[in-house]
């Protein structure tokens, strides 16, 4: 599984899915995560995104910068 390049993750659309590669379900299938919002960025620092994601009902959390490495845009 290849990470999530900083370019990929602001092209990011509301519905893609995400998956974490080092983070499994019980069934040993790679955790999947949904695209929840709109990539945030700033201009004055080009480096940095926040993209919301959702998994299940109740999780929520936010792909940033710092964890790019821990996802990956294809399944295995």
């Amino acid at each position: 599984m290849n990470a999530i390049t900083l370019n990929q993750a602001k092209s990011l659309g509301y519905g893609k899915t995400v998956y974490a590669i080092n983070f499994f379900n019980a069934d040993k299938t790679h955790m999947r995560f949904k695209v929840n919002g709109k990539p945030q960025t700033w201009k004055r620092s080009p480096e940095k995104i926040k993209v919301p994601l959702k998994r299940g009902l109740y999780e929520f959390m936010y792909l940033t910068e710092k964890n790019l490495a821990e996802f990956s845009m294809e399944e295995v």
